[in-house]
């Protein structure tokens, strides 16, 4: 019946029910729209005041470690030779370097053999590395080359020493070859002991391989090098200690050639992480200039207002923080007493810019002022996280008025549903009380329909032509 135009009045019931139902929902709808709008336009701004304050404690936390000012760093003037890294007690200095020749670990191979070669028997051979205890190998008669380095991979896997074969297409000869892992002059492999049938493999290392023979291919050798003239050597190529704290990695030898292994401050990781601080922070005063700012749109149109024009959360917040940003330090000495003697200045818009040469002789010239400056309880960081940390914490500010507007959001589309069917009970009175309406109209008509008519047949009664 809703949909049907009045049949005994003639009036548009439909459109007139319509246009007092759209009446009575226009009010409250456009008052809840505006709020959600409202709501939903500063949680997202709250959202982003919270993520670009949460990326500022973050970068304060990590430049707030005394740790990073302890850190020291050694570097090589050519690294295609050697290479350094220095642990946090290494004194600062200057040192000359030599590589002179490279630590070598054993390499032996045995005689020519044919590559049909064969265990005649059952026996055994050692396999010595150096001085140490030997490693007793079994072999199988019938064994061939290929078994016998698969025996020797698996009895010296803990030993360091890898087997392999090298065939020569030439002779149609084979070799077995042994290589050790470990460096270091007296650290060379030797086969030896060997069964009955099986003497062919023996290897002495402190005979070169000539011809077919057996023999060493590379000595263990020690690195031979020199600091500052000092001739040294090394077992190894990462040699630790020569420098107290500092561990050199050879490389490559060049004699005659010096490089310079440099160890001083880690000046490069504290000034990265510094400019790292001044990064979040001035994306954190952007954030809020364009949540608090209110932007010409151009002429007859409405201007663009951030989410949080007049918010007093982010007055707060700043405020808070510029005041540690000019509060004199008391913990790094008379030489570092605020920012600006580091090179660190305000901006006009309120964000900070670093003079990297003012900043970089304040290092070189007072590193442990600028550590204290910037680390400890009453260093500027712990200050600043301080101020951070009672809006970005679980259950701070910005997330309790986050979780009231959500609040509010959840409360408006209850709201709109209440909305939706206080209008469906409207709607369906007002058909109601139209159809009534029409219907009694109709009664009406067609009584008086009925009555002229009546009249009309009465006797004496006057028809019109």
């Amino acid at each position: 019946m809703a949909s049907i135009t009045g049949i005994g009045s003639g009036v548009d019931i439909k459109s007139i029910v319509s246009a007092l139902v759209s009446a009575e929902r226009a009010p409250k709808e456009a008052q809840l729209a505006r709020l959600e709008k409202a709501s939903t336009t500063k949680f997202t701004a709250l959202g982003q005041l919270k993520g670009a304050a949460s990326a500022l404690q973050a970068a304060l936390k990590d430049l707030n470690k005394p740790e990073l000012f302890n850190k020291r760093t050694a570097t090589s003037s050519d690294s295609k030779l050697a290479t350094a890294s220095a642990s946090t007690t290494a004194l600062s200095g200057t040192y000359q370097l030599e590589v002179r020749s490279l630590a070598t670990s054993s390499k032996v191979a045995t005689q020519s053999l044919s590559s049909s070669f064969a265990a005649s028997a059952d026996g055994t051979f050692d396999v010595r590395v150096g001085s140490g205890t030997g490693v007793q190998v079994n072999v199988t008669a019938g064994d061939n080359l290929v078994a016998i380095r698969d025996k020797l991979n698996t009895a010296l896997s803990d030993q360091g020493v890898s087997a392999n074969i090298i065939n020569d297409p030439a002779t149609g000869t084979s070799r077995l070859v042994l290589n050790a892992k470990e460096t270091g002059s007296g650290n060379d492999i030797f086969i030896e002991n060997a069964s009955a049938g099986l003497t062919d493999l023996s290897i002495d290392p402190n005979v070169a391989v000539t011809g077919a023979a057996a023999g060493s291919l590379t000595r263990a050798a020690d690195a031979e090098f020199a600091i500052d003239g000092l001739t040294l050597f090394s077992a190894k190529n990462s040699v630790s200690n020569a420098i107290p704290d500092v561990t050199v990695n050879l490389v490559k030898a060049e004699p005659g050639t010096n490089l310079t292994i440099t160890v001083g401050q880690d000046t490069g990781g504290v000034k990265s992480s510094i400019k790292k601080f001044i990064d979040t922070y001035n994306a954190l005063i952007t954030t809020s200039n364009q949540l608090t700012g209110v932007t010409s749109a151009g002429e007859g149109k409405p201007p663009v207002v951030g989410g949080l024009v007049g918010d007093a959360s982010v007055r707060n917040l700043l405020g808070g923080l510029r005041a540690e940003l000019g509060r004199p330090s008391t913990s790094s000495g008379d030489s570092l007493r605020v920012l600006a003697d580091m090179g660190i200045t305000t901006q006009r818009d309120g964000t900070l810019k670093i003079d990297d040469k003012v900043f970089d002789a304040a290092l070189k010239d007072n590193y442990d002022s600028v550590g204290s400056f910037f680390t400890g309880e009453q260093g500027l960081m712990a200050r600043l996280d301080a101020r951070v940390n009672g809006f970005v914490q679980v259950g701070g500010v910005l997330e309790q008025r986050m979780n009231s507007l959500q609040t509010t959001i959840k409360d408006i589309d209850k709201q709109k549903e209440m909305l939706n069917l206080r209008i469906a009970k409207v709607q369906e009175r007002l058909f109601s009380q139209f159809n009534a309406m029409d219907a009694l109209v109709g009664q009406l008509n067609s009584t008086s329909d009925r009555l002229a008519q009546s009249l009309a047949s009465l006797p004496g009664s006057v028809k019109k032509g």
